[in-house]
């Protein structure tokens, strides 16, 4: 699930997931399942917490951690039984050592009959988080200036140079009878990328910003936000 901020002073680059994913490691025997997925409200973080309690009814422990927000303002986190302090709270700091927002993972336990002592819970539930977001994937998604550029025939070769000359993403060419060029600027150049424009064409303003949106790269091609 993809999504973008509309708050004032968004940030211009955050860092999350894009899709649920599972993981699992064994330590002593006991199975350790993180499952990690994306979420933006608590609402649905608890609801995520629930479904997986169901699903995973006979395990040992069902320990979570969340972080939500563009400042990270809700952080929760649950030992679900285990010694305070050895399974939420370590599951909590990968989110926040990466700083991977709008993200909650539920590590699942099933005992295997040998105890881990306080410092074998900590470094299995962090390496269990640790997991699950590596099978998850995390992405820096950015903020982008959505821009139309509409030139004459005769200035479209030059303008579509600056464009990719300053890595700017040339999302799309439309030929009517002007050439519309679809550019995203990353927001923070926004500035340096209209005075571009208008230095080249001497002062027209053949420029204008549409939308921002965020935007992340995959597979060398850049998916927009829903």
């Amino acid at each position: 699930m993809l999504y973008w901020y509309t708050v004032i002073d968004m940030l211009k680059k955050y860092k999350t997931i894009l899709a649920q994913a599972q993981a699992e490691i064994v330590e002593k025997k006991s199975r350790f399942i993180a499952t990690v997925r994306p979420v933006k409200t608590e609402e649905e973080a608890r609801a995520f917490l629930e479904e997986l309690k169901k699903k995973y009814w006979d395990a040992t422990h069902n320990v979570f951690a969340y972080q939500i927000g563009e400042r990270n303002e809700i952080q929760r986190f649950s030992d679900d039984g285990e010694p305070q302090g050895t399974a939420g709270m370590p599951v909590l700091n990968v989110l926040k050592g990466e700083d991977v927002k709008d993200t909650a993972i539920v590590v699942t336990r099933y005992f295997g009959g040998t105890l881990l002592g306080t410092g074998g819970l900590v470094r299995a539930y962090g390496k269990a988080a640790k997991e699950g977001l590596l099978a998850a994937g995390i992405a820096e998604l950015v903020l982008y200036s959505r821009y139309r550029v509409m030139v004459d025939y005769t200035d479209s070769g030059k303008v579509q140079y600056e464009i990719l000359q300053d890595g700017h993403v040339l999302y799309d060419t439309v030929y009517t009878d002007k050439v519309e060029f679809v550019v995203l600027v990353e927001s923070e150049s926004s500035d340096a990328f209209e005075k571009k424009m208008l230095d080249i064409m001497k002062g027209r303003e053949v420029f204008e910003k549409t939308a921002e949106v965020f935007g992340v790269w995959q597979k060398d091609e850049l998916r927009l936000m829903d």
